[in-house]
């Protein structure tokens, strides 16, 4: 077994091997390379959990997980919820250095946005999180952006998601 599996097939509580590996990921100690990998051909349960710990390396070492964009984007709309959230919001955040590419996960955040069996509110939040970000963060990109984001809060019922739009918006109308 490697060493992210093992850290998965552990006793460890569900948090804790969260944890564990975004240290792993972060001090160097599991490569980017070898999580992408990991995560490629992994079960829709450890991709959850693989997805999650992308959130929090590229929350706080985007650099790490800079590379992989197109490998992230392919999962934007993957069929299980956890991966869903964990790789838009691992976009959001890699949005702010690197807008450019962020950019390109447009059209796919885009479909998480639509409320149904399997955009749940949540899978609509971190969708919205992803949008607001690279609306942020990339002027280009906003011109497109902002309309749509303003008809998503035009016909979104939740206030947590709408939330997300409304306080993006504001923060680019300064």
């Amino acid at each position: 077994m490697g060493e992210i599996e093992d850290v998965l097939r552990s006793n460890l509580k569900p948090k804790e091997k969260q944890a564990k590996l975004v240290e792993a990921v972060c001090d160097g100690t599991i490569g980017g390379e070898t999580l992408i990998e990991f995560f490629q051909s992994a079960s829709d349960v450890d991709k959850g959990t693989c997805a999650d710990v992308m959130k929090h390396v590229s929350a706080q070492q985007p650099g790490i997980l800079a590379p992989y964009f197109d490998r992230l984007i392919e999962y934007v709309n993957h069929r299980a919820p956890r991966v869903k959230w964990g790789i838009s919001e691992a976009i959001g955040n890699l949005a702010k250095e690197y807008p450019d590419k962020a950019v390109h996960a447009v059209p796919h955040l885009m479909q998480n946005t639509i409320e149904n069996k399997t955009n749940t509110t949540v899978v609509r939040w971190c969708a919205a999180y992803g949008l607001s970000e690279i609306a942020k963060h990339c002027p280009k990109a906003r011109s497109e952006l902002v309309p749509k984001m303003k008809e998503i809060v035009e016909r979104e019922e939740n206030n947590g998601v709408r939330s997300v739009y409304l306080k993006a918006l504001k923060q680019i109308k300064k």
